[in-house]
């Protein structure tokens, strides 16, 4: 088992280096470009900045998460409820980043208008909806691992 967690571990660290780096290097340089397109919201490119930074930081508490949960089952405590609070975190992290793009949507929309740029919606879209995704496959994961560590305690008590 160990080589399969230690396979999904590089994977974890793998998707979070890409966001890693649009938030060092194009982060800027993105909502800066905002500010130019649309200079009667330039005043908005901080707050702009800021809610990504946000989401970023919510996205790496995620992953974190998720490894923390990975060596949960290297450790042979994966029903444990340790496991369950990492993946209500998880799920947390996933609403509290899929509530921020909801939010920052309608800035999404006048930057798409203002550069005749419709997949920039659609793009938010499909993150709106994987972090949907996310946040039910954890919930579903947290109440299967919940109801499998009741079962387990009570067979515990019956032997």
């Amino acid at each position: 088992m160990r080589h399969e967690t230690r396979f999904l571990k590089f994977a974890v660290i793998l998707i979070g280096l890409p966001v890693l780096a649009w938030c060092i290097l194009a982060l800027p340089k993105f909502t800066h470009y905002f500010a130019v397109l649309m200079p009667r919201l330039a005043y908005l490119e901080y707050p702009f900045f800021a809610g990504f930074c946000v989401t970023a930081v919510f996205y790496f508490a995620a992953l974190h998460q998720a490894l923390k949960l990975l060596n949960y089952i290297d450790e042979n405590q994966a029903f444990s409820e340790r496991s369950v609070t990492s993946l209500k975190k998880i799920k947390y992290c996933a609403i509290a980043i899929g509530a921020l793009y909801t939010l920052f949507m309608p800035l999404f929309y006048l930057m798409a208008d203002a550069d005749d740029a419709p997949g920039l919606i659609i793009v938010v879209l499909v993150i709106i909806f994987g972090c949907v995704v996310v946040a039910v496959f954890a919930a579903v994961l947290q109440k299967l691992l919940k109801n499998a560590i009741d079962i387990k305690s009570e067979n515990d008590l019956t032997v």
